[in-house]
């Protein structure tokens, strides 16, 4: 740039999360700075994070990295529900909750996310918005850090880590939880595991490291990446491997890891005819649903529905046009904004439309797609009612019991929802219980099982009596 202007200093009084002490752009003088610009409900911003820790680990003697929230849903202005999306996603840099759009509104970003980048006179040089700039900004770092190494400029300490962790737990964020008649299967997302266990909470098996990875193997020899949803096939459980853009498979009898789709890196293809299924790169699958030879998947990073058919290694696009939205209509035609869970119905597939804030469903003898409840990417609220009504906001999980309820989890309003799906009326479930942000839903054995992120446990609630329990994972 032939000009360039100062960055904007953070204000005095912006709330860092997971930081004490307060931080300024001043105070890294001699430093190259990545202003991020996010949103924990957005999955641009989280496909973005491990990118940014990429550049942070490359650049460590003379990158910082902050983080700027700002929040889209009510929910998110508070500071403590920012620093548990912080330590769900292993963020390590200083996060700042910009509730009020302060810090937004001075820099003029108008997109989730944002990069800003800072030189090592504080001169603002680059804006980048969304997904896919990494190696121009890598470049882009390598260059300004020589410049300033050749100016004498250059600090070339190591940034401080900011770090206010999670108290210990059995579970750290579970994302899912698929019950049977006398198992659990739980997906510990923030620490990469999927446990199963019975119905009282006691560890039988663990699949995955525990460490974040991408590679196959048998039981803990396996590496997964914020495991999500899970669906059974025979003896065979199907699990979206989120963090790393597959779905992997466990063979249950033997405790053996394979991945069916994906090829490990975010990606937005199509299926094509003939395509090797583990060379096609997806974004985000986030929810699963199986019946008799097909798994359904949702893919939230490219906003459709996927049908695979494992047994055949073959895969076809059931639904979304692949743009976010929420329009209704034929198959291809038709747009979600980052479907994230699954349940089938006869003949239908129900569609938590997280970012949609609505309940969709999808008509399997041709991929139509129909709103059942809520809907509108900036129509969110807390309210039951019938269809377009009713309010959701930012539903993460949904599950149908043998009786045909549906149940839904309205994570950012910690509530459960109760969906008549023939006449698309909502209604709160009145359970004497606190839930924080859940997430995954399964109904099974008089039962639904919740697992409660944010809270690190999953929770049985007794269809007949509405109780609620915790399960004690390892107790």
């Amino acid at each position: 740039m032939s000009e360039r202007r100062a960055a904007p200093e953070f204000p005095v009084d912006l709330a860092w999360v997971n930081t004490r002490e307060p931080q300024y752009l001043g105070d890294a003088r001699g430093r190259v700075v990545l202003i991020h610009f996010w949103s924990y409900d957005s999955v641009y911003c989280v496909n973005q994070l491990p990118t940014l820790r990429q550049l942070e680990n490359k650049y460590h003697d003379g990158l910082s990295v902050f983080g700027i929230h700002v929040p889209k849903y009510p929910a998110q202005r508070d500071s403590a529900a920012v620093l548990k999306a912080v330590n769900r996603h292993h963020v390590r840099h200083p996060v700042a909750n910009d509730a009020d759009w302060a810090v937004w509104q001075a820099h003029g970003v108008d997109a989730w996310p944002t990069l800003l980048l800072v030189d090592c006179e504080g001169a603002l040089v680059g804006r980048y918005a969304g997904e896919g700039w990494h190696a121009e900004v890598d470049t882009a770092i390598g260059a300004l850090l020589d410049d300033a190494a050749a100016r004498d400029l250059r600090q070339f300490d190591p940034a401080p880590v900011a770090f206010r962790p999670e108290p210990r737990q059995p579970l750290r964020f579970p994302a899912h939880v698929l019950a049977t008649a006398d198992r659990l299967y739980v997906s510990d997302s923030a620490q990469n595991r999927i446990l199963e266990c019975g119905h009282d909470g006691r560890i039988l098996r663990q699949f995955g490291s525990g460490n974040p990875g991408h590679w196959d193997g048998r039981l803990a020899e396996a590496g997964f990446r914020q495991p999500q949803s899970m669906a059974l096939l025979g003896e065979t459980l199907y699990l979206a491997d989120t963090g790393n853009h597959c779905v992997r498979r466990i063979r249950l009898a033997s405790g053996e890891v394979g991945t069916v789709l994906g090829n490990g890196a975010v990606g937005r293809q199509r299926p094509q005819a003939g395509s090797r299924l583990g060379a096609i790169g997806i974004s985000a699958p986030s929810g699963l649903a199986a019946a008799g030879e097909r798994l359904y998947v949702a893919l939230a990073g490219q906003h459709q529905i996927w049908r695979l058919d494992p047994g055949r290694d073959r895969v076809d696009l059931l639904a979304g046009c692949g743009l976010a939205g929420g329009g209704d209509g034929p198959a291809f035609d038709a747009s979600f904004a980052q479907p994230s869970a699954l349940a089938l119905l006869p003949g239908r597939l129900l569609v938590a439309d997280a970012a949609g804030n609505a309940i969709r469903q999808v008509r399997l003898a041709d991929g139509a797609v129909a709103t059942v409840a809520g809907g509108g990417s900036y129509r969110w609220g807390c309210s039951d009612g019938r269809g377009d009504e009713a309010r959701l906001a930012h539903p993460l999980g949904i599950a149908s019991d043998a009786h045909g309820n549906v149940y839904v989890a309205d994570t950012l309003n910690d509530r459960i929802c109760l969906l008549d799906v023939a006449t698309g009326v909502l209604g709160t479930l009145q359970l004497e219980y606190r839930f924080r942000e859940p997430h995954g839903l399964s109904a099974a054995a008089g039962a639904l099982w919740v697992a409660d992120r944010n809270a690190h446990e999953i929770v049985r609630v007794d269809i007949a009596s509405g109780a609620c329990r915790r399960v004690a994972i390892g107790g």
